[in-house]
């Protein structure tokens, strides 16, 4: 390999001068050229945008996928340019895992049913997730990734040139100031001792190496002014940044919004659905063990929601009061007996004798029904 030593040992010498410079500045031993205030605004608020992106990113990596080493593998895929393999959500292996389980216990029987219809919703909760996971990585991961490693770098770069275009030029102006210095130094000397053969020269030596900083710092404050124009309408499209940020935001609410919708839609149907087998299973019971020769069928009689689900009508409220009680989830009425909720509202309650106690007696207006416990949050 050629290496350019004579240019290896410029750059090592121009890099440790300004290292010197900057420490100096730092020290308050050196002058230092201040961009103007809107510029340095400028210049704080990207650097805001910055960390606080890198943040946001973060901690959405970590949201939507919580394990450490699955992230580790999609960031390898990512870097190889391979597509990330298809990979089950804990909502799906649980599902698959309450199937297999339903299936080895018996459908026919009561706990393996509800397995297998537990494990259907877990699935469609699983599929769910990983459609919101999909979405939000392509609508707002990828836009803040695309800012930190495509935009932010060019600013960045184009940062650290124009610090190293401002230490040239103070660099300049300090080469500038110390050769007037040392002139006017030498024409009070020559003044005072008057010398022709020898002050003549000095000045005129004195006067090319001022001419000369004079030269350099021109060139470096022409290389200064067009590096912070170029470096300013980078930081100035910030602003573009955060309408396109904010428009990805909106999008990643949402997805969550039709996610979380989702799951709570395949939830209500499952509670609906496991209401109704709670309801079926007790009826089964209670008639099977109603038998017309035992005693105490004739000295109990069954309760009007009993014998027939159109007497409901016929109910009063017991003498010792009602309740109130907020609806939690909409509930659409099963048959005639049962009474259609609305989420949010309140109705009065109460309970008859012989009554399953996952049911109540619902009352809104001149309406009437039963009405599921899980539904309610009774009020005190």
């Amino acid at each position: 390999m050629d290496f350019n030593v004579r240019k290896l040992a410029s750059d090592a010498g121009i890099f440790f001068s300004r290292a010197v410079q900057f420490t100096e500045e730092k020290f308050g031993h050196a002058e230092r050229t201040e961009l103007d205030a809107h510029f340095e605004n400028l210049l704080s608020r990207a650097d805001c945008t910055k960390n606080w992106t890198e943040k946001i990113y973060r901690q959405t990596e970590v949201l939507l996928q919580p394990n450490p080493g699955a992230r580790i593998e999609e960031f390898l895929y990512e870097k190889i340019d391979r597509k990330v393999p298809p990979r089950a959500t804990n909502g799906e292996i649980l599902g698959q895992y309450m199937l297999e389980a339903g299936k080895e216990f018996g459908a026919d029987t009561p706990y393996g049913s509800t397995l297998i219809k537990v494990s259907d919703c877990q699935r469609k909760l699983g599929g769910a997730e990983r459609e919101f996971l999909q979405t939000s990585s392509i609508s707002f991961l990828t836009p803040l990734r695309n800012f930190l490693e495509g935009d932010w770098r060019t600013i960045s770069r184009e940062r650290r040139l124009l610090e190293n275009r401002r230490l040239d030029l103070d660099a300049c102006k300090a080469r500038l100031k110390k050769a007037k210095a040392a002139e006017s130094k030498a024409a009070c000397e020559g003044e005072a001792v008057p010398d022709f053969q020898e002050t003549r020269p000095r000045n005129y030596v004195l006067s090319a190496s001022a001419s000369a900083a004079e030269h350099e710092l021109r060139v470096a404050q022409t290389e200064f002014d067009r590096q912070a124009k170029v470096t300013r309408l980078l930081v100035e499209g910030i602003g573009s940044t955060h309408v396109n940020h904010l428009r990805c935001l909106r999008e990643f609410v949402e997805g969550q919004v039709m996610y979380y919708n989702q799951c709570h839609q395949y939830m209500q149907e499952l509670q609906r659905e496991l209401g109704r087998t709670c309801t079926d299973s007790s009826a089964v019971d209670s008639h099977s063990s109603s038998d017309p020769a035992d005693p105490s069928t004739v000295l109990n009689p069954p309760s009007p929601l009993e014998t027939d689900a159109l007497q409901i009508e016929d109910v009063q409220p017991p003498a010792s009061g009602t309740r109130k009680a907020k609806v939690l989830f909409d509930y659409k009425a099963g048959d005639s007996s049962e009474l259609s909720l609305r989420a949010d509202e309140v109705i009065t309650v109460y309970t008859v004798p012989g009554m399953d106690s996952d049911w109540l007696i619902g009352e809104r207006g001149n309406q009437k029904g039963k009405v599921p416990v899980t539904y309610l949050e009774l009020l005190s």
